[in-house]
């Protein structure tokens, strides 16, 4: 009988170690490598929640701007620290009221709750604070594009994004230290 209860535990135990190995991986999946921010798939499905959980939410874009010349200057090390360090920034300023994500390249993603003047000004100061890497100050610069979800006729996460990219880029039109707040 314990030889009986033994051997079918085996494979529940198999099965239970595999369970365990497909949920880190599907975490990790959902985790850009570098900053540890949500990747698009895993920053949609938090960012839905909290958009349900809080109608008043705002969703913002952030893109560097001049990385490529970062890059090319200083090299794809010190791009990737800036990567990082933005990231950083983005997510301690986002704190308990929102959650940050990286889209790919130099684009970042918020959304948060109850977003005002104050702490967009406060966002964009952390963006361009210099980062130091290698013994030389790198120069940072970034635009931001916001959307709150009450001025849309339906609060959907895709117009949002997209009036937050229009934003953005009206921001980058207007040069370094740009922010746009859509309409």
């Amino acid at each position: 009988m314990e030889l009986q209860i033994a051997a079918s535990l085996v494979p529940l135990l198999g099965w239970a170690v595999h369970g365990g190995i497909l949920t880190r991986r599907l975490a990790t999946a959902r985790r850009d490598p570098l900053t540890g921010l949500h990747t698009r798939a895993g920053w949609t499905a938090r960012a839905e929640h909290l958009i349900r959980r809080h109608p008043g939410a705002a969703v913002l874009l952030v893109d560097l701007d001049h990385f490529k010349t970062l890059n090319d200057t200083y090299g794809h090390a010190a791009g990737d620290a800036a990567l990082v360090a933005t990231a950083e920034r983005l997510r301690a300023w986002c704190g308990r009221h929102g959650t940050a994500g990286r889209l790919g390249g130099d684009e970042f993603v918020a959304v948060v709750q109850g977003l005002t003047a104050a702490d967009l000004d406060a966002l964009i100061a952390a963006l361009h604070r210099p980062l130091y890497y290698g013994g030389t100050s790198l120069p940072l610069a970034a635009s931001v594009g916001t959307c709150h979800l009450a001025e849309l006729p339906v609060t959907l996460l895709t117009d949002a994004l997209a009036a937050a990219d229009a934003a953005m880029y009206a921001a980058k039109g207007r040069g370094r230290r740009g922010s746009r707040i859509s309409h």
